[in-house]
């Protein structure tokens, strides 16, 4: 039962990889790809920090909807639907518009909603207290390895380039949108999770619809899921932040030379780095450290180390950075390469921090209610993210790192605070056993 399991997280991991290969290249150069398609055609006047604030808005409205939907159709069908969309969605760049962009963002957004409320209803079902930090791990492991992937491709095909050209665009979009349906192939073949002793929830009859949501707004009350909100919503900032607005402003920069609009594409393989190295420490070789002491020691790592990068980005990248081309620079002059890739990879190790113990504590919490969780979680990380891309049109860098280092120090407070009190109800609960 245990290999079987482990070998639908690994499928589940691979499939979510090569989506998301696509489609985290494409949110990374968006911004920058929609610059140059602009100045190719005068007309198009679509914006990508808009179009990802839809996809988000879109997503966090949709969770609430999707709970009922999984009950219905199940969290496989889920995901194949979702991952569609997403196969959609990176179709559209090959004729640029502004109704297709828009209508496509609000798409994908509810395929969002979809694909990543089933992933976690299905990592839950393939998964029980003692594997679900491990399976965690390994499904972000494999999720992270997305931004090598691709981002190398932007690297390879962005080189010595100031203006990405229709030629250019075309080859990385035919790709992307290939790897897109494979991952979407893989999801499809997806098997049902086998149970065990430990793992009760998926052979049971489904709510219906209408329960699912009551569920989902009655759990949403709760004082430990309120307390997470507030972390979850800092990792939807985070999230917008180092995969839309900081690759982006690292590429607007000229001051770093002519390798800035390369190394937008070396930003995603850094923040991929870290992701993956976050994964398979605190995921995998880091389950002695969690049983023992925890998951608090790991998010208060990433909290600190966030802090860290949002420090060298301050001093690193102009203020005006996410509006577009600028010659300006900040505290270090000429700005640095090095220090702009050390910050990507604190940024993906940090978040791999903040989101491998969300999932461990939403998969092992809240095992009895895993799509109403899971669907909360993504409903305040989108609206989030949704909001920090509607707010990087307008505010400064300065003013983004500023939001973000409050959020943080308060959303690992908060995560801190739940994870205290499920130690202290298990250790009543151990002595009650006793007794």
């Amino acid at each position: 039962m245990v290999e079987h399991n482990f070998v639908n997280v690994f499928m589940l991991g691979f499939g979510f990889m090569l989506i998301f290969t696509s489609f985290q290249t494409l949110g990374n150069i968006e911004q920058t790809i929609i610059d140059s398609i602009k100045k190719d055609e005068p007309s198009f006047t679509g914006d990508g920090y808009t179009s990802l604030a839809i996809i988000y808005a879109a997503l966090s409205l949709s969770n609430w909807v999707t709970p009922s939907v999984l009950s219905a159709i199940g969290p496989r069908l889920a995901m194949t639907i979702g991952a569609v969309t997403y196969c959609l969605f990176m179709a559209c760049f090959f004729v640029p518009h502004v109704a297709l962009l828009y209508l496509f963002s609000v798409v994908l957004g509810a395929g969002a909603a979809l694909i990543w409320t089933g992933q976690g209803t299905y990592l839950s079902q393939c998964s029980n207290n003692e594997t679900i930090s491990r399976n965690s791990g390994v499904f972000w492991a494999m999720l992270q390895m997305s931004m090598f992937f691709g981002n190398l491709l932007v690297f390879f095909t962005f080189q010595g380039k100031t203006h990405i050209d229709v030629e250019t665009r075309t080859i990385v979009f035919s790709v992307l949108v290939a790897v897109g349906i494979l991952g979407t192939i893989m999801l499809s073949c997806l098997r049902r999770p086998v149970a065990d002793q430990d793992v009760s929830t998926e052979l049971t009859a489904p709510a219906t619809p209408k329960q699912a949501f009551v569920d989902a707004i009655q759990l949403f009350k709760t004082k430990r899921m309120i307390l997470l909100s507030i972390t979850f919503v800092y990792t939807g900032l985070s999230l917008s932040f180092f995969s839309g607005v900081y690759g982006s402003s690292v590429g607007f920069t000229t001051a770093i030379g002519t390798s800035a609009k390369q190394l937008v594409g070396l930003n995603g393989v850094f923040i991929g780095i870290g992701e993956v190295v976050g994964g398979v420490a605190f995921g995998l070789l880091g389950t002695r450290i969690t049983t023992r002491y925890g998951r608090d020691p790991v998010v208060i790592v990433g909290g600190v180390l966030h802090l860290v990068s949002y420090f060298l980005v301050f001093i690193n990248l102009p203020n005006v950075a996410p509006f577009g081309n600028t010659d300006e620079v900040s505290y270090i002059n000429p700005p640095s390469a090095i220090v702009a890739m050390l910050c990507s990879l604190l940024l993906g190790f940090g978040d791999a921090c903040f989101n491998t113990q969300c999932y461990s504590m939403l998969g092992g919490v809240f095992k009895n209610q895993p799509a109403e969780a899971f669907a909360i979680f993504k409903f305040t990380q989108s609206i989030a993210a949704a909001a920090s891309f509607v707010y990087s049109s307008h505010f400064g860098l300065h003013v983004q790192l500023l939001i973000l280092v409050i959020l943080a120090i308060i959303g690992t407070t908060t995560f801190c605070l739940v994870e205290f009190s499920v130690k202290k109800e298990r250790v009543e609960v151990e002595k009650k056993y006793e007794e």
